[in-house]
């Protein structure tokens, strides 16, 4: 019978891809800290992630590399209103110097990914400006599951986008049953 220590060490080894590694270490580098705190941050603040996760933030991590800045599923299996033909929705924001084009869809269809028995539908984006908004974002940041995100990017800009909601700058309205969102000036 193996004996139970009363105190962890605190250290452990973890092996993993080698794309994977890279960029951890890349987004360490962007935020500042070492790897290690880098990874302690992130595991600390796992919260909701799972094997389905953990398969499409390393197929991101394999096809962008260092380009890969940030994931957020939205749509209608995260809202919980998903019928039995709906996929996942995921928005893949890359770096603003990648070239957003038919390729990059063309070296994801070579491997999709499934998330509990549904497609991954991915949608490859930079993030917008600041102060910059549209309904897509407003979904986002009202419904959106964010699963990696790089240097804090994301999650700073789609607080700006749930300020302007609070404010009422941006509005959620309905017609015919679909929502849309309006912007006041």
């Amino acid at each position: 019978m193996p004996t139970i220590r009363s105190s962890p060490s605190g250290r452990f080894v973890l092996r993993l891809p080698p794309a994977l590694h890279a960029m951890l270490r890349d987004a360490s580098h962007v935020a500042g800290v070492s790897l290690n705190e880098y990874c302690v941050r992130r595991l600390a603040s796992a919260g909701r992630v799972e094997g389905g996760a953990t398969a499409l933030v390393l197929r991101c991590a394999a096809l962008l590399r260092e380009r890969f800045a940030a994931l957020l599923l939205h749509g209608s299996w995260v809202r919980g209103e998903a019928s039995s033909g709906s996929d996942v929705d995921a928005l893949i924001v890359v770096d603003p110097e990648l070239r957003l084009g038919r390729a990059l869809y063309r070296d994801w269809d070579e491997q999709p990914v499934i998330w509990r028995g549904r497609p991954v539908d991915p949608h490859f984006v930079h993030l917008p400006a600041p102060d910059t908004f549209s309904g897509l974002w407003a979904e986002a940041a009202t419904h959106g599951l964010t699963l990696f995100d790089r240097d804090g990017r994301l999650e700073t800009y789609l607080a700006g986008v749930r300020g302007a909601i609070a404010d009422g700058r941006l509005r959620r309205q309905v017609a015919h049953g679909q929502p849309y969102w309006t912007e006041d000036s």
